[in-house]
Parts: C-alpha cells; sequence; structure tokens
C-alpha cells in the first residue's frame, strides 16, 4: 500500500488535455443517491476536501476530488517551469474531471460542486446529460474594489505589490514563503491577477486562452451559493456572475453562519471540517 493509499478512498488519474492528474474517488457507503466531482478553489489542494467527501460518502454520494495541473498531488516538476494558467485549470482539467467521473460513474445521476475558480467554468462547456445538480459556492466575478475596507489592503497588497514583485522575481508565485498561501504558476497567478483586478473579468481572454462562455447553456439549474461573512469573494461578486445568466437559469442563495449555529463560514473554510453544520444546504440534504 503507497504511503498515498487510504481504505476511504481509491486513488485515480484524470487524463487531461496535456496533463495527468492525480485523484482519488471516495464512492458512497450504501445506496448510492448520486456521485459528485467537486472542483477546488484556486490554492487549496484536494486533501483539504476530505472531511467533506467523507461525510458526503455516508450519506450516499460518491466523491470525486483532483489536484489541478502543477498544483498539489499532480505536480510533477519544480513550479517555475509550469506553463499552466487559470483557463487551463478552468477549462481542461475541469472539464477531464467530469468526463472521468461519468466513466467511473456509468449509472445514476451526476453532481457537479464548484468552489470558487470551480465553479467559473460553467458557461464554457456542455455537460453530460446525467448532470442533475450543478452547484457553486464562494464563485463570482470578483473585483478588487468588491472586498470590504477590512480585507482590502491584504487584496491591494495581493494583486499589485507582493504578488507581482513575488512572482517576478521566482518565476511563480511563492505564496508559502510570503505567507499569501500555497505556491502558484506563474501562468495562474498572472491570469488570476488579470481577471480580478479589470472590471470585464475573464472577458478579456475571450478569442484567446477561453472560448467564448455560452451563458444560456442548457442543463439543470444552477445554485449559486455565498457565504455572508465572505471577503475574499463577496456576496456581490457571486450576484454579478449570477446575473451574467439567462433570466431563471440561477438560484441564488446567501448562507448565514448563525443559521447553522457557526460564528463563522468564510471562503475557503465553509468546506472544511468546522463547517460541517452547513454541509445539508450545500448539497440541498437533509440534515443529519
Amino acid at each position: 500500500m503507497s504511503a498515498d493509499t487510504n481504505p476511504e478512498f481509491t486513488p485515480v488519474t484524470i487524463r487531461a488535455k496535456g496533463a495527468r492528474l492525480t485523484a482519488r474517488f471516495t464512492p458512497a457507503v450504501g445506496p448510492t443517491r448520486a456521485n459528485l466531482v467537486l472542483h477546488g478553489a484556486t490554492g487549496v489542494p484536494q486533501r483539504y476536501y476530505q472531511p467533506f467527501a467523507r461525510w458526503a460518502a455516508q450519506r450516499g454520494v460518491g466523491v470525486l476530488t483532483y489536484d489541478y495541473r502543477d498544483f498539489g498531488a499532480s505536480r510533477t516538476g519544480p513550479m517555475r517551469d509550469s506553463r499552466a494558467n487559470f483557463a487551463d485549470w478552468t477549462l481542461h482539467d475541469q472539464g477531464a474531471a467530469e468526463r472521468c467521473l461519468a466513466e467511473l460513474a456509468p449509472d445514476g445521476p451526476l453532481w457537479v460542486l464548484g468552489h470558487s475558480l470551480g465553479g467559473l467554468g460553467i458557461a464554457f462547456r456542455q455537460f453530460d446529460p446525467r448532470v442533475s445538480r450543478i452547484t457553486t459556492i464562494g464563485a463570482g466575478m470578483a473585483h478588487h474594489t468588491d472586498h470590504p475596507w477590512s480585507y482590502r489592503p491584504i487584496a491591494l497588497a495581493f494583486w499589485f505589490v507582493l504578488g507581482p514583485v513575488g512572482t517576478a522575481l521566482a518565476g511563480y508565485l511563492p505564496g508559502r514563503r510570503m505567507l499569501l498561501g500555497a505556491d502558484l504558476p506563474a501562468g495562474v497567478y498572472w491570469q488570476w491577477r488579470r481577471w480580478c483586478t479589470r472590471r470585464r473579468f475573464f472577458h478579456d481572454d475571450i478569442g484567446d486562452s477561453l472560448p467564448q462562455p455560452d451563458f444560456t447553456l442548457p442543463g439543470p439549474r444552477i445554485r449559486m451559493l455565498t457565504m455572508t461573512d465572505d471577503v475574499v469573494v463577496p456576496p456581490v461578486a457571486v450576484r454579478r456572475y449570477a446575473d451574467a445568466f439567462a433570466a431563471g437559469r440561477v438560484d441564488f442563495a446567501a448562507l448565514d453562519p448563525a443559521d447553522y449555529g457557526l460564528t463563522s463560514l468564510r471562503h475557503i473554510e465553509v468546506l472544511s471540517q468546522r463547517s460541517a453544520a452547513a454541509w445539508p444546504a450545500i448539497l440541498d440534504l437533509p440534515p443529519a
């Protein structure tokens, strides 16, 4: 048994365009309600989501998690050698993970859960006919002016001072050394920065690294969730993203930590063990 093997999940390799992604499939325990692919947030390794995957599996929902190319367990060489960008993660890796789940679970409904960046690829691809639920949480078209004043100095330093200088010098974002989060490929940081510092968000990349999005695409209704205390992708940014879709396509809801007996949910922590009380609402399941 290898060091990365855990009896609660099966190691999986996802073949994406130009990359192989390291993944984990946690099968449903007992009767299967559905199988879900979890597209992670920027800089959040798949191991962070394992408590959520185990919780969902206990409630009949199998979960596929994975790391984007050149990140986490999918990293195969020096970060500075990576040519990956945000579009690779949003288009090629997310799409490949959805196809992989369909192969792993050839029968029954499929669900998609996108956390932050993980929810930004919806308008760029067609979904398997078996996809019956698409949920995003903390996914929005954020601009640096959306942040509350308490968080804005951190955001401005990340986009205009420490982030650009560190990335230019190191050849990648040295997030751990600079206490800015995870290390990221330079192409991921620069494109992420462009999206979050321009009012047009990703639209300037359409026709280059991104195809034309289809905000009227057919499929199940989309549930877009935000957290009332999210300062990283504030509710206004999630609402902006929801409003880009055709009328009636999106159900928007804000999760308030007080409703679940919690003092906070926040942006990343909403899918950590400490926020488990809110997880039934995220997957629209009855409370345990």
